[in-house]
This record gives C-alpha cells, sequence and structure tokens, in this order.
C-alpha cells in the first residue's frame, strides 16, 4: 500500500512514537477515540488494544478497502467503526457520542483546518493528541515566549503541551522535516462562555486577534485601534495595566483573554 502525496500521507512506523501517542491519550476501556487517516492502522491497532471503541475516518478509497479486512473482526464486534470521509467534510454532530478524545497522525497541509473544526465546534473533544509538524508544534505551544495567531487560537480552548519530538526516518516514506506529538489538554469553550452573552463571542475575539497580528512590527495598540476606539483601546490597556506599547506577539494568551474582557 503506497502513500498518496496527493493526500499528504506518510505512515508513522515507530514504536517509540506511537507508545508515546497512546500514553497522551490517558486512555481508558470507556473511551470513545476518533481518529482521522488511519493509513494502515499501525496506530489503530494500538488505540483498540486499549480496549476502547474506535472511530476511525479515512478518506483513502484503496486505505478503506485495505482497513476493512485488516480489521473485519474489530468491524464487526462494533470496536471499531470506519467510515470512508474526507474529515474536512465530516459531520461531527454525526458522532453518538458528545464525549470524545482526538487521537491521529494528521496530514501537514490540513493541520491548521483541522484544529479549527474540532476546537470551535460544538462538540469538542474533551482532549486532543496530534502527531503534527514539529514548527508548527513549537509555534502551537509557543516555545521561543513569541506568540501567534494560531497559538493564541488554541490557547483560549485548551491546553496545548509538546509531548516529544518524532524524527523524520519514523515515517515511510519520511517527510522532508521533523515532526513532534503534541497534546491539548482540558478543551472546552468556557472562556467564551464568560465573555458578554449579547455579542459574537468568538467571532468577536477572534476578530480582534486578527487584527491585533496585522501588522506586526506595529504595537498592539495602534493596530486594534483600526477596529476600536482609540479612547476604548487606551482604557483598556490601563484598567489591565497593559504597556501601551506592547506587539500582539508579546502578550500571553492569558493577556489577550484579560484585554479581549475589556474590549468587547
Amino acid at each position: 500500500m503506497y502513500a498518496k502525496k496527493s493526500l499528504g500521507q506518510h505512515f508513522l512506523t515507530s514504536q517509540g512514537a506511537l507508545a508515546k501517542i497512546i500514553e497522551a491519550g490517558q486512555l481508558k476501556k470507556s473511551d470513545i477515540v476518533l481518529e482521522i487517516g488511519p493509513g494502515r492502522g499501525v496506530l489503530t491497532k494500538k488505540l483498540l488494544a486499549s480496549g476502547c471503541l474506535v472511530i476511525a475516518v479515512e478518506k483513502d478509497d484503496e486505505l478503506v478497502e485495505f482497513l476493512k479486512e485488516m480489521f473485519e473482526a474489530e468491524i464487526k464486534n462494533n470496536t471499531l467503526k470506519l467510515i470512508h470521509a474526507d474529515i474536512l467534510n465530516f459531520d461531527l454532530n454525526k458522532l453518538e457520542s458528545k464525549t470524545y478524545k482526538l487521537i491521529a497522525n494528521i496530514p501537514y497541509n490540513i493541520t491548521g483546518a483541522i484544529l479549527e473544526k474540532f476546537l470551535s465546534a460544538e462538540n469538542q473533544p474533551e482532549l486532543a493528541v496530534l502527531l503534527v509538524q514539529k514548527e508548527v508544534a513549537e509555534r502551537i505551544v509557543a516555545k521561543n515566549n513569541k506568540e501567534s495567531i494560531l497559538s493564541i487560537s488554541v490557547k483560549v480552548y485548551g491546553e496545548p503541551k509538546y509531548i516529544q519530538t518524532v524524527k523524520a526516518g519514523s515515517f515511510s516514506p519520511a517527510p522532508k522535516v521533523d515532526s513532534a506529538i503534541i497534546a491539548i489538554e482540558n478543551i472546552s469553550k468556557d472562556f467564551f462562555i464568560s465573555l458578554t452573552p449579547s455579542v459574537n463571542t468568538e467571532g468577536g475575539f477572534f476578530e480582534m486577534l486578527r487584527a491585533g497580528f496585522k501588522s506586526k512590527r506595529k504595537k498592539l495598540s495602534s493596530n486594534l485601534s483600526k477596529i476600536c476606539a482609540k479612547e476604548k483601546v487606551r482604557d483598556a490597556f490601563q484598567r489591565i495595566g497593559l504597556d501601551e506599547n506592547i506587539r500582539a506577539e508579546d502578550l500571553s494568551a492569558s493577556g489577550w483573554i484579560n484585554l479581549v474582557k475589556n474590549l468587547l
């Protein structure tokens, strides 16, 4: 079964990385796990061995047939539900359970779309363990202490952790760059629920976030003044004791949350 470049397929072969993903998933027999792109089924096997129910969504026609044969017994006894679909078009409301974990080795080219889909969903996963490009993982956790739209977007929904680097040689075929396992714990919309209910809280927050990062070299206060009255921005900065010369990337996730609460 050959990997398809068009689908961004790189099959994980490292047993050590697989074990680390399972460990980060904190799996119990009562868990329901959604796996994106099971591929050749190596991670699927490990998930099933933990005793949980696995829902695997695979887009590749050939791999679906391969997986049907490989996991014929598990599909028959309903420990594995194999769904032939593109995860980006899959309706999460069709999941029978509203409580599940997302555990997957995901294609690099749709990482952002997957994060947005699942974190902003009405029925979010309680935990996500994802194998992503190392550079993206470092941006998500802000390893250099410089925040980004991506890192803040993840942190307002949960708590991202960098678990482990996975070298390119751990895949077949090997990608050009290293990967990393990340976990996003305690996923919820509690922050948005805490905001003023009379506004589109998620939409309003991300509008401000995009505005704040629009011109990275400019002061955050100047960027925000493009969509908010200057006086309102100045007052908000003063109320929370924020340096008016600070740039968007230098404000922590908690600082962003506090600022937006004072602006919405």
